[in-house]
């Protein structure tokens, strides 16, 4: 079993992490995957993919959202559903990811999810922004097969649980390269105080981007025994999920999902052409009724000027570096299409 960061001395930041150091550290957030790893014929064909499915909490998503915003580092990226986030301030469904040419079916199984659940969108209400991010696997997947169903993300959903999340090449990361090792799902977490009041910062990424000469590997390792890898993935890309508790507004979530990039950046990305680069960050604090009778509403949110703001800047940067981290620690080695391997990095 692979480790997590931390568990071989390297600690990143100074901000103290979550219980589980994971985004579900933010309570109610729940992840679920479903990975794919088989053979699909004798020619070398081989389902080597996945899907990865985070809920903002576990109640109906579309009768409560909740506030949200998204930012795009580098726009190479085939996603669903950005727009409206960014026009209305909120997600009202499960955040999907998986690989680039999976986007229709998840977005097709999510949807069925979300009419099972609510019979009335479409009819007596409106329709549903459901919410996908891609990164592209075809190195060890076969992408052109179209392994992934609709069922598929179902099964995620439904597999969603607020437990510790299970990292590395699984769901939507089971394909994924990373600065030319085995990349995928990482997850880590920070806690910010003031004036006796806590807040939860949590972070999972899906690491697909990066070559190996990048990767500033001598600020976590002094380990010189690995060779750089030749490897880079196709278009590579990173989606990046930050949820937290604290009260904030649609544009004070947008500052805070900003300094996402700074982790990033720590690690060695420069935020290259054909990399998505693209950050989806939602608060808990906040459930906001798909319909009402009033006319106004309220809702508690930080002060901008108060110190607390910069905490949360720093646990943006903090959590989605070593998320990063952790999707390489946690990531082992990985055979996929036509014998294909990516090797895990050893630290």
């Amino acid at each position: 079993m692979r480790k997590k960061i931390r568990e071989f001395g390297i600690t990143i930041g100074r901000l103290p992490v979550g219980e589980k150091n994971c985004i579900t550290d933010v309570e109610g957030v729940k992840v679920g995957h479903v990975t794919l790893d088989y053979p699909i014929d004798d020619q070398g064909t081989y389902a080597c993919t996945g899907v990865t499915a985070i809920l903002p909490h576990g109640g109906n998503l579309f009768k409560e959202k909740v506030t949200a915003a998204s930012y795009v580092l580098n726009g190479f990226g085939k996603t669903t559903g950005l727009v409206q986030i960014n026009e209305l301030g909120v997600i009202e469904s499960p955040i999907m990811l998986t690989n680039t040419f999976g986007v229709p079916a998840v977005t097709q199984g999510t949807l069925e999810y979300m009419l099972e659940q609510n019979p009335e969108i479409g009819i007596s209400t409106g329709t549903i922004n459901i919410v996908v991010g891609e990164c592209n696997d075809s190195y060890l997947n076969s992408i052109r097969a179209c392994p992934v169903t609709p069922e598929h993300a179902i099964e995620a959903i439904q597999n969603a649980s607020d437990k510790v999340v299970e990292e590395g090449a699984v769901g939507a990361g089971k394909g994924m390269i990373c600065f030319g090792y085995k990349g995928g799902i990482g997850s880590s977490s920070r806690i910010v105080t003031a004036e006796n009041q806590s807040y939860t910062l949590g972070c999972l990424v899906l690491s697909n981007f990066g070559e190996s000469v990048e990767f500033r590997r001598e600020q976590y390792t002094t380990n010189q025994r690995q060779e750089d890898s030749t490897l880079k993935p196709t278009d590579g890309s990173i989606i990046i999920i930050l949820a937290t508790d604290a009260p904030l507004s649609s544009r004070q979530l947008l500052r805070v999902i900003k300094r996402c990039g700074i982790g990033l950046a720590r690690t060695g990305s420069h935020y290259s052409h054909g990399s998505g680069d693209i950050v989806i960050g939602f608060t808990t604090a906040h459930k906001i009724p798909h319909s009402t009778d009033y006319i106004t509403e309220s809702r508690i949110q930080l002060r901008e000027d108060h110190p607390i703001m910069n905490q949360l800047f720093i646990a943006a940067a903090e959590t989605t570096e070593e998320a990063i981290l952790n999707s390489l620690s946690q990531a082992v080695t990985t055979t996929g299409r036509n014998g294909h391997v990516v090797h895990s990095f050893n630290w």
